[in-house]
């Protein structure tokens, strides 16, 4: 008969699981965000030392080692760092689709301006023009995209994290 308060062995195996996966995530962060990352020093070490190994199996022994070493610590707050980060990314990512979309319709369409002064009354228009101008020109010349990237810079700069359009 089993222990009500023991996890069966599965329970165990899936957490073990999910402690390596979060040790995998550690090894493929970058230096700097590794660096803010709050752990001991041993997992730390052993973090950094999966990064150099390159081979396949030194390398899977070393991640199930992360693993075993998680085991002693609580993984919430490495968790919530990395889930901080995602969260992070994925409003920037959108950040950046939101600035691509305007782009493409200023340089599409002349009405398009309008409606983005509209929305952001604080945005250079006078600049905005120069750039869009601009950049129809490099592309019907077929230069490269110099005031393209002008372009979203102005806009980027104009929408602080504000999702449109």
């Amino acid at each position: 008969m089993q222990d009500a308060d023991r996890p069966s062995k599965t329970r165990r195996k899936k957490d073990m699981h999910a402690l390596q996966a979060l040790g995998v995530s550690l090894v493929e962060l970058s230096a700097h965000q590794l660096a803010q990352v709050d752990m001991p020093e041993d997992l730390r070490d052993a973090v950094l030392e999966a990064r150099r190994i390159t081979g396949h199996e030194g390398r899977r022994r070393q991640l199930q080692y992360i693993g075993r070493l998680m085991r002693d610590i609580d993984p919430a707050p490495i968790r919530a760092k990395l889930d901080e980060w995602r969260g992070q990314s994925r409003e920037a990512t959108a950040q950046l689709h939101a600035v691509e979309r305007w782009r493409d319709r200023l340089i599409a369409d002349d009405g398009a301006l309008t409606d983005f002064a509209r929305e952001h009354p604080h945005a250079d228009l006078q600049a905005l023009r120069t750039a869009i101008r601009e950049a129809r020109r490099e592309r019907a010349a077929e230069r490269p995209p110099k005031h393209f990237r002008e372009l979203f810079r102005l806009l980027r700069e104009a929408m602080p994290a504000a999702p449109s359009v």
